[in-house]
């Protein structure tokens, strides 16, 4: 079998790249040139799957019993060959089988032949046609498969975006319109335009899988958390709240007053202005709160106005730029009276030029100081008393 295998690859590797022939064409060719293997009662299924496909003994005994109605190799075969003519690694066609034993079942020709030419058609690569089978499993041996991605790619605008959604969701393949479609359909009236619903469903697709009403209950609270439809933040809450029932919304709009010792008022002015402070742990919360009201002595009513600062990282940058600012403002080299948020949210570039280059003479050992504290460590030097 490992023989055979290296006889079709050999095949698919020596097929011309100049070829007149299409690359679909030339994928079915492959595919139906595989040696031709006459049906033997004792084909060995099991064994099949562990030296030609590469499964693990354990995935073998498992995916076999899936594929005991098959007396000979020549369809499988011919299934692996058109995988390897599209590009998958052995690594990823393993997977595939894995994932769904009934693949090697699928009729080249009758189906994947003209999936794979339907999707060209919409304008994939091979190499995204193949990140697509490995994605999709058993959704990539059904025909229907090919309007379906028309639509996505109609909607994330591009196969990159499209695949990053199947990465994290991959049923949107296997999911019914009829539910996708009035979710679509809700969001637009609600105000997100092709590219906010499209950012949103990268990063969240399963809200276009999810039941209508639990789509509703997600614009509720969004708005609930003061994000009205059509406001800048829209979007942000949709994709906080997304995994937050009710229940969970609330206790955490209680954790954000006790740990910052804020009022109903504040809270609602933080979580407008950032949403994502919902998916933030309360561990991290706890921590940046005493961090910033106890070290660095700013006011709740302050951090509630600025809260874009909580999503910053604590070790990165929170305490970094402090201690930095601190120092520099300790030896008379910058004005004491320079806000800590404006230092905060320029870039790592500007803040270089700024507070670290600029002063190299004067403090020669700052800059390895403050690589030693993005690090975690606090070095002596910005150890006030």
């Amino acid at each position: 079998m490992l023989r055979l295998q290296k006889c079709i690859l050999t095949r698919l590797l020596s097929s011309p790249s100049t070829s007149p022939i299409s690359p679909h064409h030339r994928l079915l060719s492959a595919a139906a040139n595989s040696p031709a293997v006459s049906p033997s009662p004792s084909f060995a299924v099991e064994e099949y799957l562990v030296d030609t496909c590469g499964l693990t003994r354990a995935q073998a005994l498992k995916a076999s019993a899936k594929l005991s109605h098959l007396k000979s190799p020549s369809k499988p075969d011919a299934v692996l060959a058109f995988l390897a003519g599209l590009g998958l690694a052995p690594a990823d066609i393993a997977a595939v089988v894995a994932k769904d034993p009934r693949f090697l079942c699928v009729g080249v020709e009758r189906t994947l032949g003209p999936v794979v030419g339907g999707l060209t058609g919409l304008g994939m690569s091979r190499s995204e046609i193949s990140r697509l089978v490995s994605l999709a499993g058993e959704s990539f041996r059904c025909r229907s498969i090919v309007p379906k991605i028309r639509y996505y790619l109609s909607l994330f605008g591009s196969s990159e975006n499209l695949l990053r959604a199947l990465q994290r969701c991959c049923y949107l393949v296997r999911s019914d319109f009829n539910k996708v479609e009035p979710n679509v359909a809700f969001l637009q009236e609600c105000g997100l335009g092709a590219c906010d619903i499209a950012k949103l469903c990268i990063c969240k697709p399963r809200i276009l899988t999810s039941k209508h009403e639990h789509v509703q209950a997600m614009v509720a609270c969004a708005e609930g958390v003061g994000a009205p439809r059509g406001s800048r933040m829209f979007r942000h809450a949709l994709r906080a709240v997304e995994p937050l029932n009710k229940e969970k919304i609330a206790a955490k709009y209680e954790y954000l007053k006790t740990t910052f010792r804020w009022s109903d008022a504040e809270v609602k002015i933080a979580l407008s202005k950032a949403p994502t402070l919902l998916t933030i742990s309360k561990d991290t919360l706890q921590r940046k709160s005493e961090f910033l009201s106890s070290e660095v002595g700013l006011e709740p009513l302050y951090i509630a106005h600025r809260p874009v600062m909580l999503g910053l990282s604590l070790e990165g940058r929170l305490k970094p730029r402090y201690y930095v600012t601190k120092f520099l403002k300790e030896n008379g080299l910058l004005d004491r009276g320079k806000d800590y948020y404006s230092i905060l949210v320029i870039s790592e570039k500007v803040f270089m030029d700024k507070f670290i280059c600029r002063h190299k003479e004067a403090a020669p050992h700052l800059a390895e100081d403050y690589a030693t504290t993005c690090r975690g460590e606090v070095p002596a030097r910005f150890r006030f008393t």
